[in-house]
């Protein structure tokens, strides 16, 4: 819904492993972003998805429900999978009846790449997609870092950081410098805590201030009625505020 580009998942607990935990919603998140018609291809049965198939569908641009080949567009972009290759061509899954060939073109197999229709008929025909053409948003990436909260926020890879947190100041307090700061931001950050402790507990047990680590700290759920908010339920308060402020 928010358009956004990348989901870094990384450790809260800096004296415990949780490679289970991470994999588990890398795994989970990576498979949701996945169009329905390519996972079969992608993930192998394992147990971190068992419950996957309850989760809601995307219903982002790239993950279309036409499934026939006459359903297909001159021009339009379509994610698959390669299933084959020849000496020059690829034929790539992309959840019609005839998988796309690709001439003079030879993918990895099972790789999955961005395609753009520019032949229609029984074997519809592609080329690689140039992702400065794809107009429209088309998922995002999941990483898992092997850092901690501190370190990520100190390797300068982004030009704006806001962290959340019910001890932040209330936005509607920050608005007038946070707003056009949002605005002409290039890779901005949004920072979350974990189900069981806050930026600033997390920020303590890394020695790390976190007034001094992020430009801003604020508390976009003002008054709230319960002790404690969920991670998921302050992600969609946050940036349905932050959307709200691009118009």
């Amino acid at each position: 819904m928010f358009r956004v580009d990348e989901i870094i998942v990384y450790p809260d607990m800096p004296d415990m492993n949780q490679q289970a935990e991470t994999k588990l919603i890398h795994t989970v998140l990576t498979y949701m972003e996945t169009p329905q018609y390519l996972r079969r291809r992608l993930f192998r049965i394992v147990p971190e998805l068992q419950y996957a198939g309850t989760l809601p569908p995307l219903r982002t641009p790239h993950h279309p429900t036409a499934s026939k080949t006459t359903d297909l567009k001159l021009g339009e972009f379509r994610e698959g999978v390669v299933i084959s290759i020849s000496k020059e061509d690829s034929l790539v899954d992309i959840g019609v009846g005839q998988p796309a060939l690709l001439q003079r073109t030879r993918l990895k197999p099972d790789s999955r790449v961005t395609l753009k229709i520019t032949e229609l008929g029984k074997q519809p025909r592609a080329v690689l997609a140039d992702p400065k053409e794809v107009k429209t948003y088309w998922g995002y990436r999941v990483s898992v870092s092997d850092i901690q909260l501190g370190q990520l926020l100190k390797t300068k890879q982004f030009d704006l950081v806001i962290a959340t947190s019910r001890k932040g100041k209330p936005i509607t307090e920050v608005l007038d410098n946070l707003a056009p700061r949002w605005r002409s931001s290039n890779k901005a950050l949004v920072a979350f805590g974990a189900p069981t402790q806050g930026l600033y507990e997390i920020a303590e047990r890394e020695h790390l201030r976190l007034d001094d680590a992020a430009d801003f700290v604020v508390n976009t759920i003002s008054n709230q009625a319960t002790e404690t908010v969920r991670t998921e339920e302050a992600v969609y308060a946050t940036l349905s505020i932050l959307n709200a402020l691009w118009q």
